[in-house]
């Protein structure tokens, strides 16, 4: 019989938000009904000849230049919440966030430092106000598998 692929819920991607206690509590913010966690790597690309037949067509070797994950979420506008968005946004500094995935009988916990570059409220007549955010990492992240 084919084994089907173990999937994972919403509530199991978890984004929580770091108060920059010592020592740092995180919170997940209310209202999300969509979040994403992307990591992207940049790279430089170098053409690699072959010797013994340089009119035969260069092969693409890749290296890893840089790296950088983004966050996106977004939802009903919880009023609670919306007070910890506006207040991150004006501050204009960086947040630590975790995003914890979960693998197998495992989690992978991933923490960094973000800025939150965007931040939009929404509401069109007869419906209920929503959120939208993005954040940018900047520096190092620190990830656990456990």
């Amino acid at each position: 019989m084919p084994t089907l692929a173990r999937t994972a819920s919403f509530g199991a991607i978890q984004v929580l938000l770091g108060d920059g206690a010592d020592p740092e509590t995180f919170s997940a913010p209310c209202g999300f009904t969509s979040k994403s966690h992307t990591q992207t790597q940049a790279m430089n690309e170098t053409a690699v000849p072959y010797c013994d037949d340089p009119d035969k067509p260069s092969e693409i070797e890749r290296d890893v230049v840089s790296r950088s994950s983004a966050i996106s979420g977004s939802g009903v506008m919880d009023q609670v919440s919306v007070a910890t968005w506006q207040a991150w946004y004006d501050s204009g500094l960086q947040k630590n966030v975790k995003v914890i995935k979960p693998a197998g009988s495992s989690t992978i916990t991933t923490t960094q430092p973000y800025h939150l570059s965007s931040f939009e409220v929404t509401v069109e007549k007869g419906g209920k106000a929503a959120v939208s955010v993005q954040m940018e990492s900047t520096g190092a992240p620190v990830t656990v598998t456990a």
